[in-house]
């Protein structure tokens, strides 16, 4: 016999066991709870049909009293009849026992709250989403507190609303202040508590939540993070996610009012990732409506700020516009963080106020503190025991800590500050600007650089460059609403191009710095993947990034390498990928406050497409410097290297100004500054290593700072540098782009012949080039 027939056959013997004990003593038999029970004689039992209100049967005394057994013992009970009770007793607590935890175990995940109270936000909390507040009480206010108008003109009301958008942009709060605002009742559930480990106790859990919003209808439902719960069907990797996202288009289905006795049913969800939810859910008669959350611009942010910003005890003149321009990518999250780190900064800079004294407070006045403690219906102690408490407190506190700012003010006012003193502690504008820098915004966590630290002033020469940058991307970032009136809205893009080592890249970072926006910054080649479509998608996550935080520049270097030229020496891949970077510049979707610019050494190597207005419609040529830019540049790069007498008064730049530097870079002048220092250097380190180790350092020299302030770098050191550092871009390679230039620098070509003759001449030089390459081996076998 197996186990299951095993264990009926003990159930039945236990059951006839326990009929045999009930026929032999009757547990039935109503007791007095007055009277005891004799010791002796037989029990008379009532007759059939009559009860007695003032007595209980005992069936009804042995499972609520535990100590019934001892009880009926001590007064007298037979011993068989207390035995058997305490049987019966110990039977029903291992039932009860086994009944509980079957319970806690057959639990459902997901309960279902009974409280339904509408949430205590309003709508007045909410700051920058009035599109998305019209669009809700449209869809969700109309119909909860007028059904009576779609009964009578037979319109089918919304079901469903979808909020989506970045984290932190509000889509539960909004929720929360359109429940809260029309005081309707309000069930809040989070998407993962649905989801159970037993089979088929999360559609259960589905069924009753559903079942719930309908028994308290008019209501709303709202669902959270609900693309937990509602993945694809055809991506889903357990059979559960199937039949959970079947369970909930059905339950979506009962929803309609035929089936709700005419009382409204809306459910809101809310979701940061909407292209993961199943198609079926996303369409009519569902989830009717979405509505896109998107971050806030600056004129929201503004909003955001003075909304969040009214529960704080401001001072000063607040220029909550300048912040909202110096907050770009902000979320309200992130926003709410930045009033919370300007709180932090601001408490910080009040104690440690106190403790200067630069902040004194007025002196309490004992009467209001009695005032003001009996408003609150709390007992102050007299003041002599308060200062014995405290000083008693303070006593432990480690001597290491006995200079801090807390503790002084603790030790001072160990009372409840009145609002006199109160009164004088308040948030700053300062604050706010410290605080600019602590918050960092969601956005700029996953593929945002920090903006660099590169400046104008770090950048010599270079100078109508420069003004063209400032007009095309720094001016319209900062004063956008000057170039809307012109009509100007479509930002421009920037190619920057020339031979390597001029700049290009460090006009990019001075770029962003000035205009204080966000930075993205890409190398070409770390786009591109070796699976199919998955370089596609990293070039439309750029943008989509830049848009959630505009406005935004993207900085594409080496942009030769991800936007060839589509030829048929092209493969596929790589024509996909330029089709999708030309789409995302200018295609269907507006590129709105988004900056783009590229920096290449090989224009002749870009799709031609790239370079047509609206893309990468300004082309800049960044080319070697002249005379004197190159002493310009050193001028720049000298101002933080210690310079000996004769290297001083211009020497050097004189020495940078001869053509013996002709044709030099910006990277090869900095390559000279770096190598005279270590030229420098290596002298003065020779003169360290004569001596013995113990007398290396020189006399009066008391740490390494002191030795290094020591070194000077003489005008020799650079005349030995330029002897050793050699142009980079030699001059095959300058004639070649001087012929670019005259191609891509927007020359005048007006007739075809002029045009052929300077197609002709690149060629040829780029031949002639490539015959120089091929001669420098030999020229050099031949010099050995």
């Amino acid at each position: 016999m197996d186990a299951s027939g095993s264990g009926y056959s003990l159930n039945r013997s236990m059951q006839g066991m326990w009929s045999q004990r009930r026929a032999k003593v009757n547990l039935n038999t109503p007791l007095a709870p007055s009277v005891p029970i004799a010791a002796t004689g037989p029990t008379t039992a009532p007759p059939s049909g009559t009860t007695t209100p003032a007595e209980k049967p005992l069936t009804e005394l042995v499972p609520e009293d535990p100590n019934a057994s001892a009880q009926l013992e001590g007064e007298g009970a037979p011993a068989g009849i207390a035995d058997d009770r305490v049987q019966a007793n110990g039977k029903r607590k291992a039932r009860s026992t086994r009944t509980n935890e079957s319970n806690k175990r057959q639990k459902p995940a997901g309960s279902i709250s009974k409280d339904h109270t509408p949430p205590q936000t309003r709508l007045s909390d909410l700051g920058g989403v009035q599109k998305c507040v019209e669009k809700m009480l449209e869809l969700v206010a109309m119909p909860l507190c007028h059904p009576e108008i779609y009964l009578h003109t037979g319109v089918q009301p919304p079901r469903g609303v979808l909020l989506h958008g970045p984290p932190g942009c509000g889509k539960t709060l909004l929720a929360n202040a359109i429940a809260g605002e029309l005081g309707v009742p309000f069930i809040n559930i989070s998407a993962p508590s649905i989801v159970s480990g037993m089979s088929g106790e999360s559609e259960k859990t589905l069924r009753d939540t559903f079942d719930e919003a309908k028994r308290i209808a008019p209501c709303l439902l709202f669902i959270d993070e609900i693309d937990a719960i509602t993945p694809k069907r055809e991506s889903a990797q357990r059979e559960m996610e199937r039949r959970i996202v079947a369970q909930f288009l059905t339950c979506m289905d009962d929803m309609s009012w035929d089936k709700t006795d005419n009382k409204p049913v809306i459910v809101i969800g809310a979701t940061n990732r909407p292209d993961s939810l199943d198609a079926a859910l996303r369409r009519a008669g569902r989830f009717d409506h979405e509505i896109s959350m998107g971050v806030p611009d600056e004129d929201a942010r503004e909003q955001i700020l003075r909304v969040q910003s009214a529960r704080l005890r401001l001072s000063g003149d607040f220029d909550f516009r300048a912040l909202a321009k110096a907050t770009p990518g902000y979320v309200g999250a992130d926003l709410s963080a930045l009033t919370g780190a300007a709180g932090v900064i601001a408490v910080k800079r009040i104690f440690q106020g106190l403790s200067d004294g630069t902040i004194v407070l007025p002196p309490a006045d004992l009467a209001a503190l009695v005032t003001v403690a009996e408003d609150a219906s709390m007992q102050i102690d007299p003041p002599a025991t308060q200062s014995a408490e405290t000083s008693s407190f303070l006593s432990s506190i480690p001597t290491t800590l006995q200079t801090s700012s807390i503790i002084h003010f603790l030790q001072a006012h160990p009372n409840p500050l009145t609002p006199e003193q109160l009164s004088p502690l308040h948030i700053t504008p300062a604050d706010f600007q410290l605080a600019l820098g602590e918050v960092q915004p969601s956005s700029k966590r996953e593929g945002f650089a920090t903006v660099p630290d590169v400046t104008w002033a770090d950048v010599g020469a270079l100078h109508s460059t420069r003004d063209e940058l400032h007009m095309a991307i720094v001016q319209p970032i900062r004063r956008p609403e000057l170039f809307k009136a012109v009509g100007i809205q479509a930002p421009c893009g920037v190619l920057l191009w020339g031979p390597p080592g001029c700049g290009k890249t460090l006009l990019a970072k001075a770029v962003a710095n000035e205009s204080k926006a966000n930075f993205i910054s890409v190398k070409g080649p770390e786009l591109l993947n070796k699976y199919v479509g998955e370089s596609e998608r990293a070039v439309r996550q750029v943008f989509s990034r830049a848009a959630a935080s505009s406005p935004c520049i993207i900085f594409f270097d080496e942009l030769d390498a991800l936007v060839p030229r589509r030829d048929d020496s092209l493969s596929e891949s790589s024509a996909r990928v330029v089709n999708t970077l030309l789409t995302e510049l200018d295609g269907l979707t507006a590129r709105k406050s988004v900056y783009v610019i590229a920096a290449t050494n090989r224009p002749d190597m870009i799709d031609p497409a790239m370079c047509r207005p609206g893309r990468l419609d300004k082309l800049l040529y960044v080319d070697l410097p002249s005379a004197p830019e190159r002493a310009e540049i050193v001028r720049t790069l000298l101002k933080k290297v210690p310079l000996a007498g004769d290297a001083r008064s211009g020497a050097v730049e004189a020495l940078i100004h001869e053509d013996r530097c002709e044709g030099y870079s910006g990277a090869d002048l900095a390559a000279v500054v770096r190598e005279a220092g270590v030229l420098a250097l290596r002298a003065k380190l020779g003169s360290f290593e004569t001596v013995p180790d113990d007398m290396a350092r020189p006399t009066g020299d008391n740490d390494d700072a002191g030795g290094a302030a020591q070194v000077y770098v003489a005008l020799g050191d650079f005349v030995k540098a330029v002897e050793k550092i050699f142009p980079s871009v030699s001059t095959a390679q300058r004639k070649k782009y001087a012929g670019l230039r005259n191609k891509f620098a927007g020359l005048p070509l007006r007739s075809k012949e002029r045009r052929a003759e300077t197609e002709a001449e690149i060629e040829t030089e780029a031949g002639a080039d490539i015959e120089a390459t091929r001669a420098a081996p030999r020229e050099a076998r031949e010099d050995r």
